[in-house]
């Protein structure tokens, strides 16, 4: 059996044992908790699985008169019990049970003979854990505390043993003598013993009377008490060690009669010069004494009370003159008996522990931790304090303040990897990563125990020290004329708790100088001989053993994040990436935090008189197999913490670090053990306000631990009406306390369940007094062990309904939390890393729910389009779109579903499962609207172009009639190809020349037109500026806007502002204002030249002219907005139409060309000149009509099918492209990502100013880039593969519908007109091909029986013709400009928030436009970026948002006179208050090395200075554009 098994949550820890192999753990379940009653464990209600069973008198008889019940089922002697666990238990668990039996206030096993081979065993290693305190006179009759392991105490020692069997009860008479309230030795007379004991005869036992100092001692000094169970004589070898060590030996006999056949033992023993005390069980004489401290006395029907004063005089007197001591560790020297430290790995565990204490030996204990754990000393807590400074940075250049403390703390890492690793250390990682498991586990042990052995004298002495001068400074602080004297002392009592400090020196001091070394050498980037990486696989490979692990340092105050988390990290490794339950307790000093923990969970935090925990520490308790399907964790990661109100803290800011303490441990935990001692109102008050304010912080950042009260040492807590009261007095101090918190918080909350969900009845708990007695003999409380099981299954009920945290997520939180507690103002600090990187996985998937819903309704809308130009359909309703886009609307819900309710981040994600449902419903609305919107305009558009369609098919068929005609004539010289190659083109000409009168598609020119139109507003606009492209401002991109504006108000300083040629009239607020106003308006009008559908309907000046008066709307609404201070000059209009024109220009070009082709009757004539002449020679060599119909109706599908194929391919490029393209694989963060990089490694500054200034236009070319670059790269092995695939698809389809046709027609007899009518009505979802094409066309003399034969023998050729066209050249311009792969992406990305931070410029990451909740990003940058600079200088500013919201400087939004402070930034206004920017000091490489980069650039963009005040810090110009680059990894 071993520990880790036994301290597992499982269901039977709660469950009193029905059979008998539940006893062993029902046994140890209750020792753990010092339940003394454990010894009493019986099996009191036996499963009813013998219902055969005789339960009467007359059932008893039938079964015939030997019938015993408790033969059949005899009870198990509870010592019995106790021994067969210590026989089965391996040296670790035997360990924890006999320290557990030694609180318990039970006799432990000294001798043990093994039950097969009967070999004695004297287990010291389980001993090595037991400390004893006691308090005795000295020779100056002062009364002195002394407390000291069990193996080191040198006491005299009273043996007990009897010869024969005896009528009396030797346990029950040391009993007497030691605790007459307590059982320390079990006996026959206690509860559940039987005749039937198997393992303990020949079992030597040993306890402890330790004495309080008082008159009621029974003894002036600490004695041990030894028992050997059964008759001495059958067990020579425990007999004979006692009686050599005893001080005193009691005897236990019948008689001394004549027959009694222990006369020569008896006779030695009266001649030893040992006292002996002969009791006569069978006797009753009075007591006589033989000399020489020799007793006998009779026992029988004497007053058990009265032997026991009368044995214990004796024993008193004998040891007033026997001097004899005994020690544990002596019992070892015996021979022939087996010590279980000799076993191997035990040996081999000292023995390294002995090498390495020998470096410390002679040593003062104050001085060596300072020599041998040089890093966690002045060095370590002086990078804590200016780790504390970095979150308050002075001065107006904070930046540089900012790198002088990270450098100093830099200096500071440095001087700690210099001091290299001490002998001490070296040895101590080298012994400790050679060892196997069982070998380090007994190697810490040692380790432990030599430690305290090695400073136990010293810091003895310090305690007492440090009692005295407490005592003498709360005297003075009640006598106030001696001020100066309680200051003195009390800088006294501060060296002696230093001295405290610096001579304590444990394993987990070795811990935090592992802490140190990892976090030192970590950051040095080179010269390190020492794979410091290894001690946190060490550290978590102790956690994993049952080590606790130092969470905040208590001496420092400080959580060594990088050590933490590292040693987190390994966890994971080893175990996985687990989730648990935190647990965490708080409560004042001494309050029995430690030793609940202990208690409930068998841990070992340290528990000590005075000073106990310090700091913060974890430790891991594993939830077994079975529990798991009720609790949805596998650890309870339990943390306990130093007590607040610490008095050796006075002094130290102990409000601010109790505030910091609370905060942390109740963030950090699921749940929080609130522990208050005692009933004293005033210290409860202290701690409640704390506890108050920190759950009160929690529920304004949106975390929601739950927390449980206890209340301990309560007197009489079985008084129902007291309890009530108790309860009623605790919400009324909870309310109270929160109305004070909610002042300081400034937090709306009347009650303490305004806060958080607490229910008064269940939520506190009433702990009885520990001790049932006085210490140090008093055993636990049987009642407080109770409370401690009901409190560990109510918060096991707690836990069920909690989801835990994963591991990785837990790593992230103490992050969150201490950064946040570093600022000193947490809320507004802090940062929930969990919540943020949950958020971003939700954003992630949402991309990808919407892709799926735009991909299925781009599939819908092109089945519906083409039915529309085939006048298939000739409406579109609303439902009917949501009809086709059910099925896959629901599979995306059942991803959704699935996803918030499955995934291991289910529990935070839940609070955005409700807006994200809307959204998706919203979304799926706009899309269904969006899809009719354009169908509709489909629909229009047929109807406006009919007249045109029906005369370019009306035409064609003519030109078709009429080659049909000569072919005709030209029918015998068809054999001859160039005359019937001559003969047509000569006919063709002819046709060209007549179509020449008919009106052409003119070219076009948008900046002509622009420009015709603008003259009339304004004459003076030049010529050459409408006319040369290249000559116009990039309105997005311009540095200032201060002389295309004019200030609204009139006053004097306003217009000497304006006279002064320099003076910048516009604040950076407004210059931001103009440009968002500019890139809206490119946003609306690029939709307006979209919806007029230049490639299908043609150009139109008019368009122009409604693109003009949408630009002067939006400006004239933009004047007459209330915070605008300004109007435009006419001069920022005409630009600004021009900008836009200019910009949209090529779009115009591209799709009249489009229609040109489409539509102009000479250019689509010629394109068609070859399907002409192929038809031609057909007639000519005498084809049949149905041959020749057939050919005319597979060149019209050329054009439907290179639609279909393209547009078809363009949906299936985007689709892989959001797979297999890194950029376009995610969401709109990690295309940020990628375009950052893009912009390092091009180091282009127009392009940096067009993503900064324009960031949407610039997505959007970043977006058409990668498409045409991932055409052109990939062409051959995807794009060509897809249209291949397509064409395949699409031969099938048009070869079945012929089929198919053909079949159907000659069912009904019917024509060719009629089997036309068929194929294309099963073509019309999928190609744009109607029987309208075909109006006109003589179908008299074809064959529908041959139409299909004649097709499928065509198709193939047009197929091929069709593939031999395929390219990149092609691909783009095939496509309508809605329908190519680079706009259905940029549909998909850009459909998001586009705010930027009104500091820098950054873009609000959000994927979902007009959101809820603030607008954030992953990292901002330097706001000199976005034209910020110093008031009253030409210096550009190189201030960080995020650094400068954490510190004391101010701001002035909108040019205003009156300054901010930025750590109230959102009180500047609604497009401050909008944006959440926590304080973060990451080194955010990348846009340093941007600054450093462009700074001449930027000087010259904003015509300021990168000096004074915004002279950038050196440390800036040592990242390399790879170390800005890598750095977008971490912080996107």
């Amino acid at each position: 059996m071993k520990t880790a098994d036994i301290l597992e949550i499982t269901k039977s820890s709660f469950l009193e044992p029905q059979e008998e192999n539940e006893l062993v753990n029902s046994f140890l379940q209750k020792l753990i908790t010092i339940d003394y009653r454990a010894r009493n464990t019986v099996i009191k209600q036996r499963k009813k699985d013998y219902q055969e069973t005789p339960t009467t008198k007359k059932e008893c008889e039938k079964e015939g008169a030997n019938y015993n019940p408790e033969e059949n089922h005899p009870d198990i002697h509870p010592m019995d019990v106790q021994m067969a666990v210590f026989h089965c238990a391996d040296s670790f668990l035997k360990q924890l049970m006999v320290t557990k039996l030694s609180q318990c206030q039970y006799s432990l096993p000294l001798l043990v003979p093994d039950p097969f081979t009967q070999q004695i065993e004297f287990p010291l290693w389980t001993f090595r854990q037991i400390n004893k305190s006691w308090k005795k006179k000295n020779t100056n009759n002062e009364i002195v505390s002394q407390t000291k392991p069990v193996y080191k105490a040198e006491t005299p020692m009273v043996a007990f043993f009897g010869f024969g069997s005896v009528s009396s009860s030797k346990s029950q008479l040391i009993n007497g003598l030691i605790n007459e309230k307590h059982q320390t030795f079990f006996h026959r007379n206690c509860s559940g013993s039987s005749r039937t004991r198997l393992l303990m005869d020949g079992v030597v036992e040993i306890a402890w009377y330790c004495p309080s100092g008082k008159k009621t001692d029974s003894f002036d000094d600490c004695v041990a008490f030894c028992n050997l169970h059964g008759d001495a004589a059958a067990n020579e070898k425990q007999y004979e060690i006692l009686t050599s060590m005893a001080s005193i030996n009691v005897l236990f006999l019948p008689d001394f009669g004549q027959k009694n056949q222990y006369k020569g033992l008896v006779r030695s023993l009266f001649k030893s010069p040992q006292p002996l005390i002969c009791l006569l069980t069978d006797s009753d004489c009075d007591e006589t004494e033989l000399g020489n401290g020799k007793f006998i006395t009779g026992i029988l029907k004497k007053n058990q009370s009265d032997i026991s004063n009368q044995i214990r005089e004796m024993i008193r007197a004998a040891l007033t003159e026997q001097k004899m001591t005994f020690k544990l560790e002596d019992v070892a020297k015996h021979t022939g008996i087996r010590v279980d430290e000799e076993d191997l790995e035990c040996q081999r565990g000292k023995e390294a522990a002995v090498q390495i204490m020998g470096l410390l030996r002679g040593k003062d204990p104050s001085t060596v931790k300072e020599t041998n754990l040089p890093c966690q000393g002045k060095l370590w807590h002086d990078w804590c304090k200016i780790n504390k400074e970095l979150r308050h940075l002075e001065g107006e250049n904070l930046e540089q303040d900012k790198s002088t403390k990270l450098k100093n703390m830099r200096d500071i890492r440095e001087k700690q990897v210099a001091q290299g690793l001490s002998e001490f250390l070296s040895k101590f990682i080298e012994t400790i990563k050679s060892q196997n498991k069982n070998e380090k586990t007994y190697f810490l042990r040692w380790m432990m125990n030599m430690l305290d052995d090695f400073t136990s004298e010293k810091l003895c002495g310090l305690h007492k020290e440090y009692a005295v001068k407490w005592h003498e400074v709360s005297t003075l602080k009640n006598m106030p004329d001696n001020l100066d004297q309680l200051e003195t002392e009390q800088t006294n009592l501060e060296n002696i708790s230093n001295q405290i400090n610096r001579t304590s020196f444990g394993l987990e001091h070795i811990l935090r100088e592992f802490g140190q070394i990892y976090e030192s050498w970590s950051s040095a980037k080179e010269g390190l001989k020492f794979d410091f990486c290894s001690l946190s696989s060490l550290a978590a490979e102790m956690m994993i053993s049952g080590f606790p692990m130092e969470l905040m340092d208590g001496d420092a105050a400080h959580v060594p994040l990088t050590w933490v988390t590292a040693v987190l990290d390994e966890l994971v490794k080893k175990l996985g990436d687990q989730k648990v339950f935190v647990l965490s307790v708080l409560g004042i000093q001494s309050s029995g935090k430690s030793t609940m923990l202990n208690a409930m969970f068998g841990l070992q935090f340290a528990v000590s008189a005075g000073r106990c925990t310090r700091g913060a520490f974890m430790q891991l308790v594993k939830v077994s197999e079975e529990m798991k399907t009720e609790l949805k964790f596998d650890y309870i990661l339990v943390v306990d913490t130093e007590g607040l109100r610490a008095p050796e803290l006075a002094g130290k800011s102990t409000t601010s670090r109790d505030n910091e303490m609370a905060t942390f441990v109740i963030g950090l935990g699921n749940m929080t053990l609130i522990n208050i001692f005692g009933e004293n109102p005033s210290e409860m008050q202290d701690i409640l306000q704390i506890v108050v304010q920190a759950f009160m912080r929690m529920k304004k950042v949106k975390l929601t631990p739950s927390c449980m009260f206890v209340h301990q040492n309560v007197s009489d807590i079985t008084a129902g009406e007291k309890n009530m009261e108790g309860r009623r007095r605790l919400q009324e101090t909870l309310d109270e306390m929160t109305k004070l918190a909610a002042k300081e918080e400034d937090c709306d909350a009347e009650g303490f369940s305004d806060v958080i969900e607490f229910d008064v009845q269940n939520d506190v708990k009433y702990f009885a007094q520990l001790w049932e007695g006085s210490p140090p003999m008093a055993p636990p409380n049987p009642n407080y062990c109770e409370n401690i099981q009901e409190l560990k299954e109510t918060i096991l009920t707690h836990a069920s309904k909690s989801d835990g945290v994963m591991m990785t997520h837990l790593r992230d939180r103490i992050q969150d939390l201490w950064e946040a507690l570093l600022s000193e103002q947490f809320v507004f600090s802090f940062k929930n890393s969990l919540e943020i990187a949950t958020y971003k996985k939700l954003e992630t998937e949402y991309s990808k729910w919407t892709w799926s819903l735009r991909s299925a309704m781009l599939e819908i809308e092109n089945k519906l389009h083409n039915k529309i130009e085939n006048k298939a359909i000739h409406d579109v309703e609303q439902t009917d779109i949501q009809i086709e886009m059910n099925p896959k609307s629901e599979e995306v819900k059942k991803t959704m579903y699935d996803f918030f309710e499955k995934d291991r981040d289910a529990g935070i994600l839940k609070k955005w499962k409700a807006s994200f449902e809307i959204k998706f419903k919203e979304l799926q609305e706009n899309i269904v609207r969006e899809t009719m919107k354009k169908l509709n305009g489909v629909l229009q558009q047929r109807h406006l172009k009919k007249k045109m369609d029906d005369q370019k098919t009306k035409h064609e068929n003519t030109l078709f009639e009429k080659s049909k005609e000569l072919a005709l004539k030209f029918k015998d010289q068809s054999k001859d190809e160039n005359v019937m190659k001559n003969e047509f083109d000569s006919f063709w000409k002819q046709q060209m020349a007549e179509l020449s009168d008919t009106p052409a598609v003119k070219d076009i020119d948008i900046l002509r037109d622009v420009k015709t139109l603008l003259s009339g507003i304004n004459e003076s606009l030049p010529l050459s500026h409408a006319q040369d492209s290249s000559e116009y401002n990039d309105m997005i991109s311009l540095p200032s806007y201060s002389e295309y504006v004019q200030l609204k108000s009139k006053g004097l300083k306003d217009n000497l502002k304006q006279l002064y040629k320099g003076a910048k009239v516009l604040s950076e607020e407004d210059e931001v204002q103009i440009r968002a106003l500019i890139t809206d308006i490119a946003e609306q009008t690029d939709k307006m030249i979209q919806s007029y559908n230049i490639a299908k309907m043609g150009y139109n000046i008019s368009y122009i002219q409604q693109l003009k008066d949408c630009i002067k709307v939006r400006l004239t609404e933009h004047e007459k907005e209330p915070k605008v201070k300004y109007v435009f000059k006419s001069e920022f209009f005409l630009h600004l139409v021009l900008f836009i024109c200019h910009r949209a220009n090529n779009t115009f070009q591209h799709q009249h060309q489009m229609f040109r082709e489409a539509n102009d009757p000479i250019f689509y004539s010629e394109r068609k000149s070859q399907e002409y002449y192929r038809i031609f020679q057909k007639y000519c060599q005498g084809a049949s009509s149905t041959a020749v119909f057939s050919a005319l109706v597979c060149n019209k599908l050329i054009e439907p099918i290179q639609q279909n194929v393209y547009k078809k391919t363009a949906r299936d490029l985007a689709d892989e492209m959001r797979t297999n393209c890194e950029s376009l694989n995610g969401n709109r963060s990690n295309l940020e990502k990628h375009i950052l990089r893009t912009l390092a490694e091009e180091e282009d500054f127009d392009a940096y100013m067009t993503y900064i200034h324009n960031p949407r236009e610039h997505f959007k070319n970043f977006i058409r880039d990668e498409v045409n670059q991932y055409i052109t790269e990939r062409f051959e092995d995807s794009v060509r593969p897809k249209m291949e695939n397509s064409i395949k698809l699409l031969e099938q389809k048009i070869t079945n519908a012929a089929q198919e046709s053909t079949e159907q027609v000659k069912e009904i007899n019917g024509d060719a007109y009629m089997w036309l009518l068929h194929f294309t009505l099963k073509l019309s979802d999928v190609l744009v091909f109607s029987v309208n094409d075909l109006t006109g066309v003589n179908h008299d003399d074809v064959e529908v029986s041959f139409l299909e034969e004649v097709i499928k023998k065509e198709l193939p050729s047009i197929m091929s013709d069709i593939r031999s066209k395929f390219s990149t050249e092609t691909f783009p311009v095939k496509l309508d400009y809605t329908d190519r792969p680079d706009e259905l992406l940029i549909d998909h990305f850009c459909d998001c928030c586009w705010v930027q931070c009104p500091f820098c410029a950054a873009i609000c990451t959000n994927t979902i436009e007009d959101h809820t909740g603030d607008h954030s990003v992953p990292f901002h940058r330097n706001d000199g970026i976005n034209g910020w600079g110093y008031r009253g200088t030409t210096n550009i500013s190189i201030d960080i948002c995020t650094s400068a919201v954490a510190s004391d400087g101010a701001f002035y939004p909108n040019n205003s006179d009156v300054s901010v402070p930025c750590k109230e930034y959102r009180t500047a206004g609604p497009e401050y208050a909008s944006w959440s920017i926590t304080p973060d000091l990451s080194e955010l490489p990348y846009w340093k090395w941007f600054v450093c980069r462009f700074q001449e650039d930027l000087e010259n963009l904003y015509e300021n200075t990168y000096q004074g005040s915004g002279e950038i810090p050196d440390e800036w110009r040592k990242y390399s554009k790879d170390e800005a680059i890598e750095s977008l990894d971490k912080y996107i």
